[in-house]
């Protein structure tokens, strides 16, 4: 009869902390949203001169140079050359100044959502800036290596030298 006792004060435990585990999670989750936005507000804030374009997405997308060549689109070969930093200005990454352009086909998922979308604003020899938020880059868990942790939005200056017509799908 104690076990029995013990069994089902054991299940009732488990279950609120089913039951509230989820919402603690949830408070802390919004928290980490605001303190993201907080930061990218700040960003922008910071660098009036530089005017984005909130897209729906919420991605933030600035031409610096229109290209005017072909247009990234969907299903097309992107070749880039790309700089990512932090909002703080570290650079996380770069090809910037290597022969070697990032080759990918763009709209594929090959790649953080944020920058493949950023690209399909993109005409062949334009360069542009992209404020990616996190939701559409590495999001609540951050990268592999530990290199970007979770809700970390990225910076990103790209350069399309070409872009290599695809498959259009009708």
């Amino acid at each position: 009869m104690e076990n029995k006792k013990r069994t089902l004060l054991h299940l009732v435990l488990l279950g609120l902390i089913i039951i509230v585990l989820p919402s603690c999670l949830s408070i802390k989750t919004e928290e980490y949203e605001q303190k993201e936005a907080a930061e990218i507000q700040e960003y922008l804030d910071s660098n009036p001169a530089l005017n984005f374009e909130l897209k729906t997405s919420g991605l933030y997308y600035l031409d610096i140079v229109t290209g005017n060549g072909l247009p990234a689109g969907v299903h097309d070969t992107a070749y880039v050359f790309y700089s990512v930093a932090f909002l703080d200005g570290t650079t996380l990454d770069s090809n910037v100044g290597t022969k070697d352009t990032l080759i990918f086909p763009i709209g594929e998922g090959i790649i953080i959502s944020g920058f493949d979308e950023g690209i399909t604003y993109m005409i062949e020899g334009g360069r542009a800036k992209f404020l990616v938020p996190s939701k559409l880059a590495y999001g609540s868990t951050g990268n592999y290596y530990g290199t970007i942790p979770a809700y970390t939005p990225l910076l990103f200056d790209v350069f399309l030298p070409r872009v290599k017509q695809g498959l259009k799908i009708k």
